[in-house]
């Protein structure tokens, strides 16, 4: 949008302008949530166990706490050399979400305890997740189909049988 100003426009395009700005801004929370540059040991050590999460799912808080706690990283030993955990920390830190919907922390940290995945998977019977082709609620890319891309546009979900 650089060069372009509200003053060029005509009178009536201005509030137009305006109210597609404003109406737009939710959507793009939406939006991919996965930055471009992503360390190369978070895909390969976290992808190894479930989807690499996007860092906006989740508030800095709890990523400190997942991060600092991967030895015992819900049931499993998640360790990783302290030069990792100091990388990968800070690329999480920098990432996390402050947004509205994830400024909550939720229970254990847990993603899919998180009051809006909880409303975004409400139809989802609890039966599905238990599917050998989805495996858990933990296995975005199961379902969404560009989840690797930090993409979970509902318009790309498969929910697969």
């Amino acid at each position: 949008m650089s060069g372009l100003t509200f003053s060029k426009l005509p009178a009536g395009c201005v509030w137009w302008g305006v109210l597609l700005l404003g109406l737009s801004a939710p959507v793009m929370a939406d939006g991919p949530l996965m930055p471009a540059q992503v360390p190369s040991v978070y895909k390969q050590e976290c992808a190894a166990c479930h989807t690499a999460y996007p860092p906006g799912l989740l508030p800095a808080a709890s990523w400190r706490r997942i991060m600092g706690g991967l030895d015992r990283h819900y049931g499993s030993d998640a360790s990783l050399e302290p030069a990792q955990v100091q990388q990968v920390s800070a690329w999480l830190l920098a990432h996390a979400g402050t947004y509205k919907r994830v400024r909550e922390e939720p229970p254990q940290d847990r993603i899919t305890r998180s009051a809006w995945f909880a409303r975004k998977h409400r139809e989802i019977a609890p039966a599905v997740w238990q599917r050998a082709s989805i495996q858990s609620a933990a296995q975005c890319s199961a379902c969404h189909t560009q989840a690797e891309q930090g993409q979970f546009d509902e318009h790309q979900v498969r929910i697969p049988r």
